[in-house]
């Protein structure tokens, strides 16, 4: 006889579950990358090239949720300006959308004549946004080249904290990367990505530079690194006005990223674009025959294989039009930044590109940084502190979730039903290969009066699920009902729920502890140094592989819930017949989604589950930990959980 304990220890001996998750979701992604590499080698012609640029830039717009209104009136603010030797420094405020402000500085040097050349500058993941002193002489280095230069503060970032409470002076959330998850996350159930919210206020800072008399509209450059480079990637695919961009250490290729072991934030998970054959060489192509110069570092953790993979291989693109020049690259031997030589090279880039006059007669401009106060747009540094309307993306996400909500409402029950349940179903099944469950079991010790089994089956290709089937030995040989229990870790964590297995078997059920993929047993080995459930873990990177792929691991756990269905009827003396599903907490929302499509399960408890998908997109707090792992994207454009609970009820 063994305890409870000893028995949540067990390890599969008959097969490596630890790396299946991970195989699975590279293999996938590879056949996808595989497929773009070939559908960009079959491309002959200038017209076959635009139509799939076209195609890219559609399906990505479409994938991030669509672009926001451009209507709403710039209305921009010069709050300040800081006269330097040989150029002046304009501080701007301006609203992307409405009451979304835009902090940024406008690098303008001495003696234009006329309208001249612009770069629209782009910063990385730096708490203090453009006031970076990397950022800061990156703009100086560009602006003594004769250039214009508009520095914007990115969502999360700089003046523009989304989490910013003016009552205590301090951000309730880090800037950068975990602003933009925090709020981003929230995007995905809602069928948006954060993206779109980046791109637009990039867009409607080449508006501004339109208005402008210094500038001319045909001489607008981008450039960024890191999260800036990014940025400076969607604008070349998005924003047909640029006439020269220099993305910085980002531009690589997705295989090459895959195996580092990083995932991204928010705005850098692009759902459904792997499955089409988009990577980077899409971005870049996006541009031809406009000129562009790719900045890497050679020990960036953006693989430097990768970025000069994408750029030999978009040169052919160039050519097709005759052009002059082709992408090129611009190499400097630094961990991940945007180094003064990089800053060097994008100048020359830019001051050729964009014909800047009188390059050799300028004055020299010493590289000098500023404080950030004397580079702020604000009084009180936040947007937030100055204006009591100021908008970031979590209030953007709840103005989304009403429109939703409003149309979801004007459809009749029948259609919403309809539309909900078809939409679900491509889903759970979409692609999936169904194949034989060629269940393998092992009797392990008894725990008391009850008689486990282990069974281990594939529930799809590539995946094993695990199990442990409870029988209490006083109902030997006979036909039994299923009750199979579903909750965070699964089988590892039976003794905190022995209360209800032994419950279970003592009303003669057999109680059937399920570990779904990446849980419980089938758990896989970290492949970061972060916990595997943390956020930017094992399971936040591999569910944001599936993101990419147009799949999710909530929709691979509802299958596999489904599959546990199928299992049921092939378990000695079960009366499969008779299957009920009991959950707790967030994976409850794995099994609402498998009772709505599969009528075998005869009745679904649910213990502490969620309230609905739309009261955690409008909470402003929340906790991250394996989030991802509980996020259907674009779900609540057809149904949240209480509709399925009404039909589920009828």
């Amino acid at each position: 006889m063994a305890s409870i304990e000893d028995l949540q220890k067990y390890g599969l001996s008959i097969y490596n579950v630890k790396d299946q998750l991970r195989q699975w979701v590279y293999d996938r992604s590879e056949a996808a990358f595989k497929a773009g590499d070939r559908a960009r080698d079959e491309i002959r012609t200038t017209q076959e090239l635009e139509a799939r640029r076209t195609f890219m830039r559609e399906k990505w717009l479409e994938s991030a949720g669509g672009l926001p209104s451009s209507d709403h009136p710039l209305s921009p603010v010069i709050t300040g300006t800081v006269n330097r030797d040989g150029y002046r420094i304009e501080k701007i405020i301006f609203q992307s959308r409405p009451s979304t402000y835009v902090t940024s500085n406008m690098y303008i040097p001495d003696g234009l004549s006329g309208p001249s050349a612009a770069v629209l500058f782009l910063c990385g993941h730096s708490d203090n946004g453009k006031q970076y002193d990397t950022y800061q002489t990156v703009c100086q280095r560009l602006v003594a080249e004769g250039l214009i230069v508009f520095a914007i503060d990115p969502i999360g970032q700089g003046e523009r904290l989304s989490y910013y409470d003016p009552t205590t002076g301090k951000a309730e959330i880090r800037p950068g990367t975990s602003d933009h998850e925090y709020a981003g996350s929230q995007s995905i159930p809602l069928g948006d990505g954060l993206a779109r919210y980046f791109i637009h206020d990039a867009i409607r800072a080449v508006d501004y530079l339109c208005t402008r008399p210094e500038v001319d509209p045909a001489r607008i450059g981008v450039t960024g690194n890191s999260g800036g480079g990014l940025q400076t990637s969607l604008v070349m695919l998005c924003e047909p006005r640029i006439a020269a961009a220099a993305p910085g250490t980002f531009i690589m290729n997705r295989s090459s990223y895959l195996y580092s072991g990083q995932a991204q934030d928010a705005e850098q998970v692009w759902r459904g674009m792997s499955k089409l054959g988009f990577d980077h060489e899409d971005l870049l192509l996006a541009m031809a025959p406009r000129p562009v110069l790719v900045l890497a570092v050679t020990s960036d953790f953006f693989p430097i294989e990768g970025t000069r993979r994408t750029v030999a291989r978009t040169k052919r693109f160039w050519e097709m039009y005759g052009a002059s020049h082709s992408p090129g690259i611009a190499e400097d031997r630094s961990t991940h930044a945007y180094t003064r030589p990089l800053a060097d090279a994008a100048a020359e880039f830019f001051a050729n590109h964009l014909s800047v006059p009188g390059r050799d007669t300028r004055k020299e401009i010493r590289i000098e940084l500023l404080g950030q106060a004397e580079l702020d747009c604000t009084k009180s540094g936040q947007v937030r502190g100055d204006y009591a309307d100021a908008r970031a993306v979590y209030e953007e996400n709840g103005a989304r979730l009403d429109e939703l909500e409003r149309r979801r409402a004007a459809l009749s029950e029948e259609t919403l039903k309809s539309e909900a349940l078809g939409w679900l179903k491509e889903r759970i099944y979409g692609g999936r290969e169904r194949c034989e469950l060629n269940p393998r079991f092992l009797k392990l010790n008894n725990v008391e009066s009850l008689a486990p089994e282990s069974y281990l089956w594939w529930s799809q290709e590539g995946l094993f699920n695990h199990g442990v089937a409870f029988r209490d030995e006083r109902f030997d040989g006979k036909p039994l009902p299923v009750s199979i229990g579903l909750w965070e870790r699964g089988t590892t964590v039976a003794s905190e729920k022995l209360s209800w297995i032994k419950m279970t078997c003592a009303k003669g059920n057999i109680a059937f502890v399920l570990d779904v993929s990446g849980d419980g047993i089938c758990a896989p080995s970290p492949i970061s140094p972060y916990s595997i459930w943390n956020r930017f873990g094992t399971l936040h990177k591999l569910t944001a592989d599936l993101f990419w792929l147009d799949d999710s691991l909530v929709a691979v756990r509802a299958y596999d819930v489904i599959r546990a269905l199928d299992l049921a009827e092939q378990l000695p003396d079960a009366a499969a017949e008779r299957v009920e599903l009991y959950a707790e907490g967030r994976y409850a929302l794995y099994a609402e989604l498998a009772a709505a499509l599969d009528e075998r399960i005869s009745g679904l408890h649910i213990e502490n589950g969620p309230e609905s998908v739309a009261s955690w997109v409008r909470s402003r707090h929340y906790d991250p930990f394996d989030l991802l792992s509980t996020i259907l994207p674009g779900m609540l454009r057809y149904f949240d959980l209480p509709d399925l609970r009404r039909w589920r009820n009828r």
